[in-house]
Parts: C-alpha cells; structure tokens; sequence
C-alpha cells in the first residue's frame, strides 16, 4: 500500500475539480518526484475511466484519485427560487438558462469506488466527509491507501476511527472548497498552524498539509511542526498543463483582483474565491444547498467563462505565487528548496519559533 512518508519529494498536486486537474498535470507532478490526483468531482465515471487510462500512457508514477462524499440534505425549495430570481438579471446577459427543476446528485460516487478498484489506483482521497468503514474496507481489500480530508481536530477523529490511513489537513487558507464534512458546517478559522499541530497531537497517520502553500519558506515549518507532505493547489493553476480557464488563469496575475475570501455564491458550500462583483453581489443571499446551487449556476459560469466578474475563481491565499512555467518545473523547483531549507542548520527550528512567537 502506498505510504505519503516514502516521498522522496513530501509535494503534492492538489485536485483541482472542474477542469484545471488534467493527466497531463498529475502526470508532470509525478515526473518531478511528487504525488498528482485526479480530480473526479463533477465528472461521470466513465469521463474519470478515460483520463486513467490517459494518465496511464503518460507516466508510471503513482498516483491518486479524489472522490466527494454525497450528502444528502433537506433543501429550503424557496430559497433556492429566490435565490435564482436574484440571479435571473445576470444570467439573462450571458444568455444563460437557470434551471427549475434540479435533481439531486451523488456525483456517481459508487460507480467511482467501483473504477477505483477495477483500475487498481493506487490511493483514494475522500473530500466532503470521510468515507464508512465498509467503503474503506473494500479499497483496503484491494490494498488502496485511503486519505480524507479534514479540516478541523473533530473530524480527523472521526476519519482515523474509520480506519482511513493518510489525513490531509486543510487550514483555511486553501483556495477552492473547504473540505468541512457536512454542506451547512460553518468552517473552522484555526490557521493550518494550529490544525496541524492540534491534529498531530491526536494522531499517529501521515499528514498532508494543506491551504495556501506556494514557496519552501511556508512547507518547511508545516513539516517541521508534524506535517510528512504539503499539498499545492492554486501553485499550479496556471502552469501550461493545468485546464484552468484563460480567464482564471489571468485573473490569478491581475492586480485588479486583490484578496480572496469565503463565498457560497457559487456552490452552496464555501470556497475560498478571488474577490469579484459575483462574490460581492450574491454571497450573502446564497443558500447552504450543495450541489443544488452548484447545478444552478452551472450554465451562468459556463456561459461567462471569459468574464472574470462572474467566474468563480478559485484561489488560495498564496495566489500571487502562481506562475506560468511547466508543472514539472514548479514542482521539482519546491522539492530543491524544500530539501536546502530542511538542511540548512536550525532553519527548521528558527523559523518553526517564529511562526509560533508570531501566533501567540
């Protein structure tokens, strides 16, 4: 089974869902010596048994797939109209049609349980929850290393005594959605700092740090306070491999947009956004109602795609660090850095000092 403390490079390429995480991305990743996931939320099973099999031509490496958690919850009907009324105006300018009639999704959780096994993929992140015990029993069966995401000390107790074996801990910082395990949780504000110190203290399993890590100066301290990898996310949404939209791409260098924040305007859950005119309009009228006003606003994002101000762009904080150069270089570039610091005599403990002096 695969182990996070083999890493001879403690990187990993974040999944990224809705396009920016491509095998050609997760491929580059693992060919400088990390570890890339396949982002599978939002995409049919057959869509992610594809992409393997591309994966797969690309590169030998290990690698994982991330999988949501569904959760199934009772939907305030009126809200979500009043919701779409309030979006009717903007949608009308991009033409863009907001259905009425939204079904409930699983995101064809089961069938990628069933791709995960069948295909032998070597590790299985679960993100919006921890996935049950018999879940995991079927993917240790198959000697499939299982990680979920976790984002506050509550739920890492709860995904360790399911039997999980990899945690990746998730501070606010991180761009995109908050992992919290249910829609309606209001996330955590403990810095990755703190949740990672606090997480340690609990658990024995290897621990992924992640949210807003961009340079070795941020990973050597997270490893230093108990953390065996740190993730990268928004770090590579602009490398050539990654699918990030063009606009997206831009809007991560553009001095217009400058801070991110918290919105459910998009999704129903919160995520962690570059600030525009969609987030300032419609965040505090969005509904807690994952994948529901994910599914509205669907068509509005797709038909905007090229307009920054309605896009959802996701960002960590680190997001100025984003640059341009291939994935293979970005990575390879932090694991060398990663590796000097780690070396150079009391860098780990000065600047470990530091991040708590500062806290405290």
């Amino acid at each position: 089974m695969f182990d996070f403390r083999s890493l001879t490079v403690p990187v990993v390429g974040a999944p990224m869902a809705g396009g920016p995480s491509t095998p050609e991305l997760v491929a580059a990743v693992g060919a400088a010596g990390g570890f890339g996931f396949l982002a599978t939320g939002y995409a049919a099973a057959a869509k992610v048994g594809r992409d393997i099999a591309e994966l797969r031509q690309r590169t030998d490496a290990p690698f994982g797939l991330n999988v949501f958690v569904p959760e199934s919850i009772s939907v305030d009907v009126s809200s979500l109209d009043a919701y779409r009324a309030l979006l009717a105006e903007r949608a009308a300018r991009f033409g863009a049609h907001l259905p009425h009639e939204i079904p409930y999704s699983d995101d064809d959780f089961d069938a990628k349980i069933a791709l995960a096994i069948d295909e032998s993929v070597p590790v299985v992140s679960f993100t919006f929850g921890a996935p049950t015990v018999e879940v995991i029993a079927r993917l240790h069966r198959h000697d499939i290393c299982v990680v979920s995401t976790v984002t506050t000390v509550a739920e890492a107790r709860l995904a360790a005594a399911a039997g999980v074996d990899a945690l990746c801990v998730q501070g606010p910082e991180a761009g995109g959605h908050r992992g919290t395990f249910h829609i309606a949780d209001t996330p955590g504000e403990l810095s990755l700092d703190q949740l990672l110190e606090q997480v340690r203290a609990v658990t024995e399993l290897p621990l992924i740090a992640s949210g807003g890590i961009a340079t070795a100066d941020r990973a050597v301290p997270l490893l230093a306070l108990g953390a065996d990898a740190v993730q990268v996310g928004t770090l590579l949404l602009r490398t050539p491999e990654a699918g990030t939209k063009p606009a997206h791409k831009d809007a991560l260098a553009d001095p217009r947009f400058t801070e991110t924040v918290l919105t459910r305007a998009f999704s129903g859950r919160p995520a962690r956004a570059l600030r525009n005119s969609f987030v300032d309009e419609f965040s505090a009228a969005a509904p807690a109602a994952y994948p529901y006003v994910n599914t509205l606003t669907a068509a509005l994002r797709k038909a905007a795609a090229a307009d920054p101000d309605t896009l959802n762009l996701w960002a960590g904080t680190g997001y100025r660090h984003a640059g341009t150069e291939p994935a293979a270089v970005v990575i390879a570039r932090l694991g060398a850095q990663i590796a000097e610091l780690r070396c150079t005599p009391s860098h780990s403990d000065l600047t470990l000092t530091s991040h708590r002096a500062a806290r405290e």
